[in-house]
């Protein structure tokens, strides 16, 4: 037991340390099924709180963003400079990673700074014991003045004795007054003179001291009164050599107290293999050629296994084929079952002759992902199907129950088993170690366009799912390069955009025209996505990719625990945001779609009488210069494209019941080719336009949905004339594609000129 008392009296520690230091694993150890995550006030960082209750008294547990500094270069250093500064904490532990000792020890020496109890946690140590190397602790003790205690949070070794000294520390030493390491004597002098200015304004004096004098921007802000009287005395302080740049002068200060006090508290054994195992799996995985093809590979094993719905090409391969009735039965629910009926009628014959006959079905093997997603649909239809067995038909709330509360929920967890399990395997490639090599291979590319190698790892995952993709840019640091991410990730299409494709595929001339289609839509949204980039980053004023500095962690076995606590993480935060955004649109596309304007007569006798309708006809305007909204039946496809905004799936859905079936869609080939790139750039469903609200900056938000609106427009329409003057004149079609083409390239390399000459005058 580490004390007593109640939940009233309850202490807050808080972690604090470097990315990929193993915080959060530590967190999700210490907190279990307690943690919750939410956003910090104002802002799209994820806060992760939860409750540590192995003692009899519970202990508030804050998981603040990972960092390098104390700084303020970054939401996440001013978030945690805040809560340290602003909140005073019982306990800061310091998570510390142990095989990279000196660097991580950086930010020790800020913390160590702060007016509040401190103690460092030796994380990996089980690394280090494995390599034979030996870290003093009582000398790291000794010259840091705090508790130092190894751990393992990823085994879980030494956690519980890191809470009860934690405890302690928070229980005797609640005074505690912060204390610097710097060594020069002139610094030393000047940050005591700050200090005695600051003793009776502020906390942490010593802190705010040494921030002023680095002129950090937050300090220079608040104390705008005494800056003139403190540039005077720095004024005073010999900084030749670094060009009176103290925030220069203090971080060497720093680095000499760490490089002269720490060397020999780590003891590293004469004979031993200086590669170790993730040196030799990097000269594989980050190969200067080959990283970039494995990991294509890697992710296309990830995305088979979630989206496919022919497994490992079982089919393609080999033509699987079903002759027992029993096991078409089994794939019931999976998009099967009318398989075995459709092959007998076509032959003429009963089932039971087509079976006794040696009749055969060709059917292709589900992924898991597939699978899941299938019979996770199965369970809500059954639940409809059980709701519509007793309810009334012909009732207005039959209708809200049906098809809009229980739709909306359909809608919901059909495509969740593929979002979760997409996040477990991303999860386990970023907790094995893998992801972070991966933003690093990718950097170099992407920063030719405006975006740094980390804002990879979320557009890859808008293939599979606009949402999480867009929580995932969380991992970006500059608000802008999110903003930016997130405007083009619905651009690479996702899962609930496939049977779109899928169905317009199916109505183009000719099969191999069809698969030429679906591959060029797919193309054309990465295209346009590089594009949009390239784009922002000429019309940004001022704008640089920020740097690129991320620790790489040693390769490691996943956890099972903290996967499952990561997964149930990202599934609380996706079920809420999904399922408020999704149910309520539902629910009001259902009114729209089943009164008239004159609602108080009751529900109309077809959609034609509605106000959906109506609105249709309205908007059909708009989209008329688009191909697809010619004609009488123009107004339904205005209508699909509406529905899509709850989820894509609705497009396919919407156009079969207003009587869009295949082949009987009516469009050119042009204007199907305008419908689906109006339905891929335009904004996304409810739920990933409410995610991309929740994590943009407000400015940002507003720019996105424009840039979506004006994009999809844009792209359609001169997709349609394109198109219209090709299937007129194919001859005359090419030249102006080419000339058009050759234009964009000219302009591009004109603008590209522009920006180098004027980067270099700016250098000279």
């Amino acid at each position: 037991m580490c004390g007593s008392g109640g939940k009233e009296n309850m202490k807050k520690f808080a972690l604090a340390g470097n990315p990929n230091c193993g915080k959060t694993t530590l967190f999700n150890s210490l907190t279990g099924s307690t943690a919750h995550v939410g956003n910090w006030p104002g802002v799209t960082v994820d806060k992760r709180e939860g409750v540590y209750k192995k003692c009899a008294e519970p202990i508030s547990i804050v998981d603040l963003p990972g960092i390098y500094s104390l700084s303020p270069y970054t939401p996440e250093e001013v978030i945690a400079r805040n809560y340290c500064l602003d909140e005073k904490p019982d306990c800061i532990i310091n998570i510390v990673d142990a095989t990279n000792l000196e660097r991580n020890l950086y930010l020790t020496t800020q913390i160590l700074e702060i007016d509040v109890p401190v103690i460092v946690a030796l994380n990996m140590m089980d690394l280090v014991k494995q390599s034979g190397t030996q870290i003093k602790v009582k000398d790291l003790e000794k010259k840091l003045n705090v508790p130092v205690v190894e751990i393992s949070a990823l085994k879980g070794q030494g956690t519980e004795e890191l809470m009860k000294k934690a405890y302690e520390v928070a229980r005797k030493n609640s005074n505690r007054k912060g204390e610097t390491f710097i060594q020069n004597k002139e610094l030393l002098n000047l940050i005591d003179t700050v200090e005695e200015g600051f003793s009776s304004k502020v906390k942490s004096p010593l802190f705010h001291a040494i921030k002023l004098i680095e002129n950090d921007e937050i300090e220079v802000e608040m104390h705008k009164d005494i800056l003139e009287e403190v540039n005077v005395l720095k004024s005073k302080v010999d900084t030749k050599e670094f060009d009176s740049d103290f925030e220069a002068l203090v971080a060497d200060e720093r680095y000499k107290f760490i490089s002269e006090n720490f060397q020999n508290s780590i003891i590293k054994p004469k004979n031993v293999e200086k590669e170790t195992k993730s040196d030799k799996i990097d000269k594989v995985l980050t190969h200067r050629i080959w990283s970039i093809p494995i990991f294509l590979v890697i992710m296309f094993v990830v995305f088979h296994l979630v989206f496919s719905e022919d497994l490992l090409f079982l089919n393609s391969l080999f033509g699987v084929e079903i002759t027992n009735e029993g096991w078409i039965n089994f794939f019931t629910g999976m998009g099967y079952e009318g398989l075995l009926e459709e092959a007998a009628e076509e032959a003429k014959i009963t089932v039971e002759e087509f079976l006794a006959n040696g009749g055969s079905v060709a059917i292709s093997i589900p992924s898991p992902g597939v699978f899941l997603q299938s019979w996770m649909g199965f369970v809500t239809g059954s639940i409809i199907d059980l709701f519509n067995s007793f309810m009334p038909e012909g009732k207005w709330y039959t209708g809200l129950v049906v098809d809009g509360l229980l739709t909306g929920i359909d809608s919901i967890f059909s495509f969740i088993p593929q979002v979760l399990l997409l996040f477990l395997f991303i999860s386990i490639l970023e907790d094995s170690g893998y992801m972070a090599r991966v933003a690093f291979i990718m950097d170099r590319a992407f920063r030719k366009f405006g975006l740094s190698g980390k804002a990879f790892i979320p557009l890859l995952m808008g293939f599979g799912c606009s949402v999480p993709a867009m929580m995932a840019t969380k991992t970006l640091e500059d608000q802008r390069e999110r903003d930016m991410t997130i405007r083009i990730t619905p651009f690479f299409s996702c899962g609930a955009k496939a049977p779109i494709w899928a169905l317009l595929a199916t109505v183009v001339a000719g099969k191999f025209l069809g698969d030429i289609f679906v591959f060029s839509i797919y193309l054309l949204g990465i295209v346009i996505a590089v594009v949009s980039a390239i784009f922002v980053k000429l019309f940004s004023k001022n704008y640089e990719v920020p740097p690129f500095i991320m620790e790489l962690p040693a390769y490691h076995r996943p956890q099972v625990k903290n996967l499952l606590a990561h997964l149930w993480e990202k599934f609380k935060h996706f079920l809420y945001k999904a399922s408020t955004i999704i149910t309520a649109s539902i629910i009001l596309i259902w009114f729209l779609q089943s009164f008239s304007w004159a609602f108080w007569k009751g529900m109309v006798d077809s959609i034609d009488e509605s106000m959906l309708a109506d609105l249709g006809r309205v908007l059909k305007v708009i989209f008329y210069p688009l191909g697809w909204a010619m004609g009488s039946e123009g107004w339904k496809y205005s209508v699909a494209s509406i529905t899509g905004l709850i989820a894509k799936e609705d497009v396919v859905a919407t156009m079969a019941t207003l009587g869009l079936e295949e082949g009987t869609i009516g469009l050119s080939n042009a204007a199907i080719y305008s419908f689906a790139a109006y339905n891929l750039f335009t904004l996304p469903c409810f739920a990933a336009v409410a995610t991309a609200k929740s994590e943009s900056s407000k400015r940002g938000f507003l720019i996105t949905i424009a840039w979506w609106l004006g994009a999809s427009y844009v792209i359609s329409l001169v997709i349609y004339w394109l198109g219209a003057l090709c299937e007129a004149s194919w001859i005359a079609g090419l030249l102006v594609i080419l000339a058009l083409i050759a234009g964009i390239v000219f302009a591009g390399i004109t603008v590209s000129k522009r920006i180098k000459n004027k980067s270099l005058a700016k250098n000279n």
